[in-house]
């Protein structure tokens, strides 16, 4: 049996090729630019799966735009907020994502971010790019240490807590939030503490919490001043985790020492701000984009839509 699918931006190959065995037709959104809505929605009109990501916003009108007989949004990505769950659980469309498998990828971005802005490496960079390095100084680009330092995690889940796991190369306490207790970083020494006690002590903090209207904005003015003024705050979750005009002021203000960003409040758009500050690192939401995790994901998510279009239990179900 053949079914009719949408993909909604070009995605690795190891994913197209899964669902071409099964699909036909079998379209691709475009990739020099975000899909439109009205493009989206058009592509959407018919088919009887669609894979997505996190990039286009799937409301209910784009939902109901899919027809009554489209089974399933497949989600490349593990966060669904840009997704009308309810909407998708009213039409009986199912939703997948793809968690576990980027995993790593973000964790070990969550520390090149940590590692950077800590040790200022952007800045050394540009330095020494612009011609006007003239030698080793004593005081030249001091950062801040990290071995013995005390790391401060929000939200220990599967990435939450594999950041942790890095930590014991360098020696760091280890400090966690989160709702409940974590045994692979009890098994590391990290204590479970409230919100304030890990801004309070920690020397860097990494936010992993997935975006819900309890987490939107969770760091804003009066957390950031609770932090150490010599503190970094890394965030690979989701931009609205983080009030983004509150962070600026605070990098601009000396209130914290420096941020690590892969997610932006109202991306792609960023503060211009924030991209003025030397003591920001700003990189494109890359938390996943190694060659093989990215594969990973495509297949993952072209197999969860295949399992739900010929009648099978996905993977991967994303429940409400």
């Amino acid at each position: 049996m053949s079914y009719n699918v949408f993909v909604t931006c070009p995605i690795p190959q190891a994913g197209i090729d899964l669902l071409a065995v099964q699909c036909a037709p079998l379209d691709v959104g475009p990739g020099d630019r975000p899909i439109a809505k009205a493009d989206l929605i058009e592509g959407v009109r018919g088919r009887d799966g669609v894979l997505c990501s996190i990039g286009q916003p799937i409301d209910e009108e784009v939902l109901a735009a899919a027809g009554k007989q489209c089974r399933v949004f497949a989600n490349y990505g593990v966060g669904v907020d840009h997704i009308d769950l309810p909407a998708a659980s009213r039409l009986g469309i199912v939703v997948t994502n793809t968690p576990g498998v980027l995993t790593d990828a973000t964790a070990d971005l969550a520390w090149a971010l940590l590692m950077s802005a800590a040790r200022r490496v952007v800045e050394g960079d540009r330095l020494v790019r612009s011609g006007e390095w003239t030698g080793w100084n004593p005081m030249q680009l001091r950062g801040l240490d990290v071995a013995g330092a005390t790391l401060g995690i929000i939200g220990a889940g599967r990435i939450g807590t594999a950041v942790g796991q890095r930590s014991t190369g360098f020696r760091m306490k280890v400090l966690y939030v989160d709702q409940r207790e974590s045994p692979d970083l009890d098994a590391i020494g990290a204590r479970r503490v409230d919100l304030s006690t890990c801004l309070a002590e920690s020397d860097f903090v990494s936010l992993h919490t997935p975006l819900t209207e309890e987490t939107c904005h969770l760091i804003s003015s009066a957390e950031l001043k609770a932090m150490k003024p010599s503190a970094v705050l890394i965030n690979t979750a989701r931009g609205p985790v983080v009030d983004e005009a509150a962070l600026v002021t605070a990098l601009k203000d000396g209130v914290i020492a420096a941020a690590g960003l892969d997610v932006y409040e109202n991306e792609p758009v960023i503060t211009a701000e924030l991209l003025a500050l030397d003591n920001a690192v700003c990189l494109p939401h890359l938390g996943s984009a190694t060659r093989s995790t990215r594969s990973r994901m495509a297949e993952m998510a072209a197999a969860d839509l295949l399992a739900v279009l010929s009648g099978r239990e996905p993977g991967h179900r994303v429940v409400l």
